[in-house]
């Protein structure tokens, strides 16, 4: 199954969904499908006018590939102009992926100030890319691509403090608007930014994650092109605090992101 087909599944039978292993990420399922789909049911709940403003992902255990996961969601409450969800993947009785949402319309305001300009990257042409090969890269790359253009690939010994290039979802077989559970997959495609300074294989995933969207999001397709990086701000005893950042290709902000990372290396 695809991208959008895990996604139509969920709006369909949230109570009852099989991930196959071929989103697998180890022993679990890929952490930006699980953050997705989570949010999808969150986003049936909350009316169109109130788009995601951010959302504190926590991954609390591994969701094992191909056995049913139930998607819950708990309206907290709904103000005037900001609705708070609560929603959680829960297999076996047990909580998986926990997500705490505020969806909220736009308001009036003085306020406004431009984002800081997209990092300048090579070309896509010219960036090497992460390829998926069975038995070695993790199993959910087959439906990422990934070029990098800032840093070094994991486990290379790669000092740098940034890490990221290109992404987009590959073998969708037509063209679709990019939403947030989109940007979820395109965000957390990569691995920990901390992975590179590592010279050889280790274990490495995120315990929590924050994500705020800019509104309304750009005019993209699955086809499209994204530009990432991630900025290692403070790692040590096996814990990175990274920093990350998406744009368009032509340099628009769409998301900005935060995460908590283990690494056992």
């Amino acid at each position: 199954m695809v991208f959008s087909e895990l996604l139509q599944a969920v709006r369909q039978c949230p109570q009852a969904v099989v991930i196959p292993a071929t989103w697998g990420q180890g022993r679990a399922s890929f952490g930006g499908l699980m953050a997705a789909l989570v949010y999808e049911a969150m986003r049936a709940r909350v009316e169109a006018t109130r788009p995601p403003r951010s959302l504190a992902i926590t991954f609390v255990g591994p969701a094992e590939p191909d056995v049913p996961v139930s998607f819950e969601v708990e309206v907290l409450r709904e103000g005037k102009a900001v609705s708070q969800v609560l929603g959680r993947a829960v297999q076996n009785g047990q909580v998986v992926t926990l997500i705490q949402g505020s969806f909220g319309s736009g308001r009036d305001s003085r306020i406004q100030v431009a984002a800081e300009p997209a990092p300048q990257a090579r070309a896509v042409e010219d960036c090497q890319e992460l390829p998926y090969i069975a038995n070695v890269t993790p199993e959910f790359t087959r439906f990422l691509a990934m070029r990098w253009a800032f840093g070094g690939m994991p486990f290379t010994n790669n000092r740098s403090r940034e890490m990221g290039g290109w992404v987009r979802l590959r073998d969708e077989t037509e063209a679709q608007a990019v939403s947030e559970a989109h940007l979820l997959a395109l965000v957390d495609a990569w691995p920990p930014a901390v992975l590179p300074h590592l010279s050889a294989p280790a274990p490495g995933s995120s315990l929590t994650w924050t994500i705020e969207f800019v509104q309304p999001v750009a005019d993209l397709t699955t086809l499209d092109w994204c530009l990432y990086r991630a900025q290692i701000e403070h790692a040590r005893d096996g814990y990175g605090h990274v920093s990350a950042a998406l744009w368009t290709a032509e340099g628009e902000l769409l998301a900005i992101s935060r995460q908590t990372v283990a690494v056992f290396g």
